[in-house]
C-alpha cells in the first residue's frame, strides 16, 4: 500500500474519478485507488517509515507461513492442517448497514466468537472474525458463503484469513474482543497493531461506511425474507433470528451511541446557476429514495436532501461526496436537521424546496428489486434500459451529444435490447447526462433509464 498526494484536491478527484471504470495494472498487478482520510503526507519521520517496513516484513512472513488455503474444497468435513479461525468476511449490495452486532448474532451460530474488527477496503464493507476454534470457522464458512443476510441485498463471501489471530485494542462498534470486556472505547476509528495496519492500511484509516447510520429499520423481516437458514452441523445451534436490536443496528456494546442514524444530507459547493431541485432528486435517486429537497434561499449552493431513511443517507454520501457537478466538487455530510421542511403558505420560496415523496420515480420502493443489486460508484459508463424497438442506436447516441456530452462508445445488451450501455467523456459527463436524461420521454410510452454501471464497452 501507499499513499500519493496530488498537487491539488481537484488533481486527486480527476484521478480517483479516472481510474473508478478501469483498473489500473502495474507490472499486471491491479492497482485500488481510494481517497485517504489524511489531509497531507508528512515525508520525514523516519521512525514511521522504519515501522512501516517492519509491518510489511511481518505481513510477509505471515504469508508465506503454513496457514489457510482458500481454494480449499469446502464439501469435506476435515479442516487443512494450520487452517484459521480467523474469516475474512465481505459484503456485497451492502444496501442496508451491517452491524458489528448483526455479524456477531449470525455467526456465533457456529461457535464461540472471539473477536470482530470491520473496516471498508477498496470501497467495500468487510470483516475480520475470529473463532474459538478453526473446525467453527470451517464449518460458518460451509453454510453461509454466498448467503443473503438480507432480501437481495447484503450478500456474504467468505473466505479464510492468512491471519490466525486479530488483536483488538478497542472495543466500540467498530472492533470487539469479546474476551476482554476491559477495553476502552477509544475517541476514534480502531488502530490496529502490525502486521494488521500494514494489511489494511496506515491506523486511523479503517473505517466503517454506516458509522453514525445506526438505527434503520428495514421493511424487511430476518430470516424469513432470507430463508438463510443454519444446516445441521456440529457447533450450529438451530435457526438463525437476530434480535431486535440487531436488526435495527442499535448496537448492545459499550461506547457505541444507540440514537438513530440522520436521513438528511448537507450537500455544499453546488453551482448555483445549474442546479435545482429536480436534479438532486434524481442524482440522489440512484442511491435511494429521496422525499424532499431544499435549495437554501440565501446560499444557493448548498442544499439539503432529505432521503427515505439514514442507510440510503450514507450510501449516498459515500458515492457522491467528492464528485465534480458542473464544474465543481461536490460536498455531502450528515446534517443537523432532521427533515427538510416545507415552506409556509405565503412564504417566498423562488420554488427552491419540493417534496418527492409521491415520486414515480422512486427507485427502491419495492422489495426485492433489481435496483438494489445495481448500485454503483459513479462511472463514466451509463446502463440504458426501457428503449422501444424503433429507437436506434444513432438515435441514442445524437440524444446524448444534444445534451452536451462526448459519446466514446455504444452497444446493445445482445439479449435483450431495451438494454444498452454508453460510455461519455467523463464521469462528469455521465453525471450530468443522468441528471437531464433520466425518465427522458422516448415516444411509444417509454421513459428512458438511467444509471450508473460497474462494466466498460
Amino acid at each position: 500500500m501507499a499513499f500519493l498526494e496530488m498537487a491539488s484536491e481537484e488533481a486527486a478527484v480527476t484521478m480517483v474519478n479516472y481510474y473508478t471504470p478501469v483498473t489500473p495494472h502495474l507490472r499486471s498487478q491491479p492497482v485500488y485507488i481510494q481517497y485517504s482520510n489524511h489531509r497531507e503526507l508528512k515525508t520525514d519521520n523516519l521512525p514511521n517509515q522504519a515501522r512501516a517496513q517492519a509491518a510489511l516484513q511481518a505481513v510477509s512472513a505471515a504469508q508465506s507461513g503454513n496457514l489457510a488455503l482458500p481454494g480449499a474444497p469446502s464439501n469435506e468435513g476435515t479442516v487443512l492442517p494450520g487452517q484459521s479461525p480467523v474469516l475474512r468476511i465481505i459484503i456485497e449490495n451492502l444496501f442496508y448497514p451491517v452491524t458489528l452486532e448483526v455479524l456477531h448474532q449470525i455467526f456465533s451460530k457456529f461457535g464461540t466468537v472471539l473477536k470482530i474488527i470491520t473496516f471498508t477496503k477498496n470501497n467495500q464493507f468487510q470483516a475480520l472474525l475470529q473463532y474459538a476454534d478453526p473446525l467453527n470457522a470451517h464449518y460458518a464458512k460451509m453454510a453461509l458463503d454466498g448467503q443473503n443476510i438480507y432480501n437481495a441485498c447484503c450478500t456474504l463471501r467468505i473466505d479464510f484469513s492468512k491471519l490466525t489471530s486479530l488483536n483488538v485494542k478497542y472495543n466500540n462498534d467498530k472492533s470487539r474482543d469479546f474476551t476482554r470486556l476491559d477495553l476502552p472505547t477509544g475517541d476514534s476509528q480502531p488502530s490496529l497493531e502490525t502486521p494488521m495496519a500494514a494489511a489494511f492500511g496506515a491506523p486511523g484509516i479503517i473505517s466503517s461506511p454506516y458509522a453514525g447510520a445506526a438505527g434503520f429499520a428495514p421493511a424487511i423481516g430476518f430470516p424469513q425474507a432470507t430463508g438463510l437458514s443454519v444446516p445441521t452441523v456440529p457447533g450450529a445451534l438451530g435457526p438463525l433470528t437476530l434480535t431486535s436490536s440487531a436488526v435495527t443496528g442499535r448496537m448492545a456494546i459499550p461506547g457505541a451511541s444507540g440514537i438513530p442514524g440522520n436521513s438528511v444530507l448537507l450537500v455544499t459547493n453546488l453551482n448555483p446557476d445549474f442546479i435545482t431541485p429536480h436534479g438532486l432528486f434524481i442524482l440522489f435517486g440512484v442511491y435511494g429514495d429521496v422525499h424532499r429537497v431544499k435549495i437554501m434561499f440565501n446560499k444557493k449552493e448548498n442544499a439539503l436532501v432529505q432521503m427515505a431513511d439514514a442507510n440510503q443517507a450514507q450510501l449516498a454520501m459515500n458515492h457522491l461526496s467528492g464528485q465534480r457537478l458542473y464544474g465543481k466538487v461536490l460536498r455531502a455530510t450528515l446534517s443537523k436537521h432532521q427533515s427538510v421542511q416545507l415552506p409556509r403558505e405565503g412564504q417566498e420560496d423562488q420554488g427552491l424546496t419540493k417534496d418527492f415523496s409521491n415520486s414515480p420515480l422512486h427507485r427502491f420502493k419495492k422489495p426485492g428489486s433489481k435496483n438494489f443489486q445495481n448500485i454503483f460508484p459513479p462511472s463514466a459508463t451509463l446502463h440504458l434500459s426501457n428503449i422501444p424497438p424503433s429507437v436506434t442506436m444513432d438515435d441514442l447516441k445524437n440524444l446524448f451529444t444534444e445534451a452536451g456530452c462526448s459519446v466514446k462508445a455504444f452497444k446493445f445488451f445482445q439479449k435483450d435490447r431495451k438494454m444498452a450501455l454508453i460510455q461519455l467523456g467523463s464521469v462528469e459527463e455521465a453525471i450530468q447526462a443522468l441528471i437531464e436524461l433520466h425518465n427522458h420521454d422516448l415516444g411509444e410510452n417509454h421513459h428512458l433509464r438511467v444509471s450508473f454501471s460497474k462494466s466498460t464497452i
